[in-house]
């Protein structure tokens, strides 16, 4: 990877307050990560914690708050500066150490008992921040020590939503201003453009119907039963395994006469400590749809074109598969195959797509 492309295409977005502020205005992503670390102080007590792309730098905070002896607060970006005004505002700059660099890079003195870090990107893996995490257990965290969060997991399941007539509408749109350009120019100025309508066509089929729509749905929108499509180990999870996911599952649905729109994908993480090392009380973050408006991470959507009829009692049999981009490897590009089994016994026929989670 070019680290200097990289930082361009990433990290630098993250040097700004108002992406920082997106964050930390996240209610249930703050409440958790808070929850975690003081109903669990005995984690942090007189400990050494790393906290892994510190950003605003309120989980080093937090840590030094709970009672931790020292803090390395890693940060490869120039919210650093920000980060180590934070430390010095709340009183804790003689535990708390900014160190401004990518966890691959920098060197600590000693080992650490705890990491913590807010690494989950869309759709949990997105972003491929997780790498650095795990580069930073792999090389600081003692034995015995414990990851925050310490679990994860990945969710797939079937949706109703309005979300695929609509982008199917603004397609069809672009279609036909494409074609109005191409007779334009051929009377206009004498050039048939229409060798680049397949091009043209593909490029809107990407952006419209085969890219992972952001959306905060309501619980009311799923229509049968979620299935988990991966769960990790963060103290034990390699980059092997989380570089290419797939899985099988059949998506039960429970819901009559209504249309499969979209699959919608969502993640949840766990604070438990270690088997070694509990927690005392158990926290998760869930981003799973909320009728009262979930989180900034939302859910991912991925159309199903065109939206099959479905009802009580059928079954939706997924074959996913979700790799890292050759183009750029912190985001993701997937297959899925969807098979309707109706509650009749007939089987309909496999319909693959494709979906970029860009």
């Amino acid at each position: 990877v070019d680290k200097e492309v990289d930082f361009a295409n990433y990290f630098c977005t993250y040097a700004y307050l108002y992406h920082q502020k997106e964050m930390l205005c996240d209610r249930v992503r703050m409440d958790a990560y808070h929850s975690a670390v003081f109903r669990n102080p005995h984690h942090f007590r007189g400990k050494v914690v790393l906290d892994v792309g510190t950003g605003s730098g309120i989980l080093a905070i937090w840590s030094a708050q709970a009672g931790a002896r020292k803090v390395y607060a890693v940060e490869a970006t120039n919210v650093a500066e920000h980060a180590r005004e934070l430390v010095r505002a709340n009183g804790v700059a003689d535990i708390v150490e900014v160190i401004q660099g990518t966890m691959e890079d920098i060197v600590l003195p000693e080992k650490v008992d705890v990491i913590i870090s807010e690494w989950m990107g869309y759709y949990l893996l997105r972003e491929s921040m997780f790498d650095s995490v795990i580069c930073a257990r792999d090389r600081w965290l003692n034995p015995g020590g414990v990851m925050y969060p310490s679990h994860a997991r990945m969710w797939l399941a079937p949706i109703r939503s309005g979300l695929g007539d609509k982008k199917m509408e603004d397609f069809e749109i672009a279609m036909n201003d494409w074609n109005h350009f191409v007779e334009d120019t051929q009377a206009y100025y004498g050039v048939n453009m229409n060798a680049l309508t397949k091009a043209y066509r593909a490029e809107h089929e990407k952006f419209y119907l085969k890219s992972s729509i952001w959306n905060n749905l309501h619980p009311n929108q799923l229509i049968g039963q979620p299935a988990v499509v991966k769960e990790m180990d963060c103290l034990t999870a390699t980059v092997e395994e989380i570089r290419e996911v797939r899985a099988q599952v059949t998506l039960p649905i429970n819901q009559d006469r209504t249309r499969l729109a979209a699959l919608a994908g969502w993640f949840d993480v766990h604070f438990r400590g270690s088997k070694q090392n509990p927690a005392v009380e158990e926290v998760e973050l869930n981003t799973a749809p909320d009728e009262n408006g979930g989180t900034h991470w939302g859910q991912q959507v991925f159309l199903m074109t065109p939206a099959p009829r479905v009802n009580e009692g059928d079954s939706i049999n997924v074959s996913f598969s979700m790799v890292r981009s050759k183009e750029n490897h912190r985001l993701m590009d997937m297959d899925i195959t969807y098979e309707l089994h109706e509650a009749s016994g007939r089987k309909l026929p496999a319909v693959a797509t494709k979906i970029f989670l860009e």
